[in-house]
Parts: structure tokens; C-alpha cells; sequence
């Protein structure tokens, strides 16, 4: 190939790759974001009472842990956990054989002392006995009139009944088991009147006073509920410096004892910018709210505080004044336009 027809090829292959490359399309412009229709609030520094969290129990505010009086075989058991109880009803019987034995005997002693005592009243009144036999007549009838009640006392103590209206809540003995003073039976808990215990660290105790309502919140319940303070330990712990605390609790369902919660204790009055839960909006480690310029959503990232009665404490990224979306933010994109809607 001479050099006229190289140069010819050459410029050739140039033309067809300038022609190639100008083939692509001119990139179009990114499609406009449908405007939202959202609800707004304009966030305003608030007074808010600064508290200090413990966490504490729910328990029953009458409890009591049934024992044995007397040593016996079990050979009836009326009560499973769960089981609701009236005050005095049965719920365990002990065998009592050895114990009906000696009240037998003892009722045989009685009937001697009394025939004993009997005879000796005539003696007194004819002289044929003196003041002194009768007085040791009457006493031994006076003892043995008392060992028969003290037998038919302990035969009742066979009868394991329900000190007060609750239920079972834990059997720790079965038929067949032996019983003994000591040995405890069953737990049975009034499930109607609550109460919530906390440890209170020293350094606070003394914003905390009797009589006291403090809130009290419950996994579970969207609301907290009012405890008002009944008692207060006067020392502290040694081991933990904290002192026992025990709020009563209103009737309220959904609870019950042994459940976790917390109790704020109020410390000082501050003022704090709060906004609704719902306006954060949570993605990975980062917490971010929409602000609305214009007619357009900013995303702006803030970083929180306590969540409180469905609200969070912002501690920066905010300032008063500025509106923020309330409902349906986590669908929001940076930048797209919104509509305010009452």
C-alpha cells in the first residue's frame, strides 16, 4: 500500500469514530418529585422539669407466703398458680392423726378432772375434804379443760386457708409432701393494689418527699402513670448508697407485679426545645427531622435528648421558630416539595 491510499484509510477510520462517538444522546434532566401533602409544627423552647430516671418493680402491695403451723403430711392441695382465692378458703390439708390422738387424750384427762372436781365440791361441803385438796382438784381440771384447747387448736392449724382475696401465684410443696413450721407452702398476692419500688440513689433522695406523685413509666402503656410515695427507707443501703422507695400505684390494666419500670424524680425547671416523635425520623446511628423552606422539605440531621409523653428533647440542629413535618417524614425525601395541610 503507497502512502497516498495509507493516508486515505486513515482518515477514514478517523471520520467513522468522530461520527460513532457523537451518536449518544444528550442525557435528559432528572424527573421533578411529587409534591407531599404533610402536617407541620412550629417548634418552641418549652419549661421542662429536668428529672433523673431509677428503675424499680411492680409488686404487690399485699403479699404473704403461707407456712405451715404444725408438722404434717400434705394429703390435699386445692390451690395451682394462677388460681384466684376468696379469704378463707381452703387451699391446703395436713393429715392429722397424732394430733386428733391427743386431743382424744386430752379430752379424757378433762372428763377425769371434772368428775374428780365434782366429787371433791361435795367433800368441801361436808367437811370430808379440805379447802387445799379441793384448790389442787380444781387447778389440774383447769389445766386439762386447757390442753384441750390448745389440741383443738393445733387441729385447726391442719387447715391451710387464704389470708385475704388474691391469687396463687407460686406452690412450692405438693400431695404427699411434708410439711414443718418454716417450710413454705404456696405465695399468694392481691393483684388489685399495686405498688412500684425503686432504689434512689442518695445523691437525690431528698427531691424525694412522702406523699409525693412522680411518674411512672411501664413497657407497655403509652401513658405514665401516677405514683404517689408512701414510704421512704430512713437509711441508705450500705452496699449500693441507695434508699428503698415504694409508690402506690392507680388501678390500671395491662400491669402487674414483677414487671420492669421507671420512675422520674424531678431535679430542676429548664427550658428545652421538644418536638413529636413522630418528627424524628431514625436511619442507622443518625436522627433527622424535615424543616420546611419554602414550599420544599429540608432534611436536617439534630441529635436527641429524653423521649418523653411522646415527644423527644432536642439537644441541637434546631432552633425556635423553625417548622418541622409531624407525620409521615420517613417517606420524605431531601429537597421535595410539601404541601402544609391543617
Amino acid at each position: 500500500m503507497n502512502t497516498r491510499s495509507f493516508c486515505s484509510v486513515t482518515l477514514a477510520l478517523a471520520l467513522l469514530l468522530e461520527a460513532g462517538c457523537g451518536a449518544h444522546p444528550e442525557p435528559k434532566a432528572d424527573s421533578p418529585l411529587p409534591t407531599a401533602i404533610v402536617r407541620a409544627q412550629t417548634v418552641e423552647a418549652r419549661p421542662h422539669i429536668a428529672s433523673e430516671e431509677s428503675v424499680g418493680t411492680v409488686r404487690a402491695k399485699l403479699q404473704a407466703r403461707l407456712e405451715a403451723k404444725i408438722p404434717g403430711r400434705i394429703d390435699n392441695m386445692q390451690a395451682e398458680p394462677g388460681q384466684t382465692v376468696k379469704a378463707g378458703e381452703l387451699l391446703v390439708h395436713l393429715d392429722t392423726e397424732e394430733v386428733r390422738a391427743k386431743l382424744d387424750q386430752a379430752r379424757a384427762v378433762e372428763q377425769q378432772a371434772l368428775s374428780d372436781l365434782k366429787r371433791y365440791r361435795a367433800l368441801l361441803q361436808t367437811s370430808a375434804a379440805t379447802q387445799a385438796e379441793f384448790d389442787a382438784v380444781e387447778a389440774r381440771a383447769r389445766v386439762a379443760t386447757g390442753a384441750v384447747k390448745e389440741a383443738e387448736t393445733m387441729l385447726g392449724y391442719a387447715n391451710v386457708v387464704a389470708p385475704f382475696d388474691g391469687v396463687v401465684t407460686r406452690k412450692y410443696v405438693d400431695v404427699g409432701d411434708l410439711a414443718a413450721p418454716g417450710k413454705p407452702l404456696l405465695d399468694v398476692e392481691d393483684p388489685t393494689r399495686l405498688r412500684f419500688e425503686t432504689d434512689v440513689p442518695e445523691a437525690i433522695i431528698g427531691r424525694v418527699n412522702a406523699g409525693a406523685a412522680l411518674p411512672v413509666h411501664l413497657p407497655g402503656l403509652t401513658h405514665a402513670l401516677s405514683g404517689t410515695v408512701v414510704e421512704i427507707a430512713p437509711t441508705a443501703d450500705p452496699n449500693s448508697r441507695t434508699y428503698r422507695v415504694k409508690l402506690d400505684l392507680p388501678p390500671s390494666p395491662g400491669i402487674r407485679a414483677g414487671q420492669f419500670g421507671r420512675v422520674a424524680v424531678p431535679l430542676a425547671e429548664t427550658t428545652a426545645l421538644r418536638v413529636p416523635a413522630s418528627a424524628v425520623v431514625q436511619r442507622g446511628q443518625l436522627q433527622m427531622v424535615f424543616v420546611i423552606e419554602g414550599n420544599s422539605a429540608v432534611m436536617r440531621l439534630v441529635r436527641t435528648g429524653k423521649q418523653m409523653d411522646g415527644e423527644f428533647e432536642v439537644a441541637s440542629g434546631l432552633t425556635p421558630g423553625e417548622v418541622v413535618v409531624v407525620d409521615n417524614a420517613a417517606l420524605l425525601l431531601d429537597g421535595q416539595p410539601v404541601e402544609v395541610r391543617p
